[in-house]
């Protein structure tokens, strides 16, 4: 009989590139995510805490860095879309419950051969070292993928070869663009936009990541992309809209 495929795999254990403490990346193969579609994705928690209890008591800093939308232990508000009890908590339970098999690219790799893999669903994937991105990304059809820490002193820069640079203002997105980085831009309902930045197809268009693929490869000169802020915690962040061109569609 044929052994049925892991809903999963880890693709790496081990210290957190941020600041050394203990982490798991693992690699989902299936996604109800109704703005990505079903792609391959993956989650960066503490491995020792889980990533409700570790947000709560700033351990998630290992994953996040010093991202804005973080809730920097009670300190701020979080603005983080990402709802930590859901997906991250049961990746978490079932990682802990030995449910995910460390990957290997001889036994794993075809499951990715006609998979669009997004880096990231939570925790920023340059917490991981770039060589375990890299052998996702050589195996798998394409990636997106996004990254805070291009700013933080342990940020491996080939990590923005393979994700685009998260910005949370105008003034940020116009800094990081000076510097030839392509940008994935949070704003606030009718921003506006650089000339070199368009709107996300799934917001102007509905077209879901799997199919659209502008945030794959980092440095392809196309468009930088300007998305809505969104999830859970849209409300608790904030940003000027100082450049008068077209608006956020």
């Amino acid at each position: 009989m044929k052994k049925k495929a892991p809903k999963g795999v880890i693709i790496y254990e081990g210290a957190s590139e941020i600041d050394n403490k203990p982490t798991v990346g693992i690699l989902t193969f299936e996604s109800k995510n109704m703005k990505t579609g079903n792609m391959a994705q993956t989650t960066h928690m503490r491995s020792d805490i889980d990533p409700v209890t570790a947000e709560k008591e700033g351990y998630d800093e290992s994953v996040c860095g010093d991202c804005i939308h973080r809730g920097h232990k009670g300190k701020k508000k979080r603005s983080c879309y990402v709802n930590l009890g859901q997906a991250p908590l049961a990746i978490y339970k079932a990682y802990k419950r030995g449910l995910y098999p460390v990957f290997d690219p001889a036994i794993h790799g075809e499951l990715l051969r006609w998979r669009k893999v997004r880096f990231g669903a939570y925790g920023d994937p340059a917490c991981a070292p770039f060589e375990c991105l890299e052998t996702i990304a050589k195996l798998s059809m394409s990636t997106t993928g996004y990254t805070h820490q291009v700013e933080h002193k342990n940020f491996d820069p080939r990590i923005a070869t393979l994700c685009m640079v998260s910005a949370d203002s105008p003034k940020q997105a116009k800094k990081y663009h000076d510097k030839g980085y392509r940008t994935f831009r949070v704003a606030v309902p009718n921003d506006n936009l650089y000339p070199n930045e368009i709107p996300c197809a799934f917001e102007s268009g509905g077209v879901q990541c799997i199919d659209c693929g502008l945030c794959d490869t980092a440095g392809s000169g196309a468009p930088s992309i300007v998305v809505t802020i969104h999830g859970t915690g849209a409300k608790k962040f904030k940003t000027a809209s100082l450049i008068p061109t077209l608006q956020v569609a």
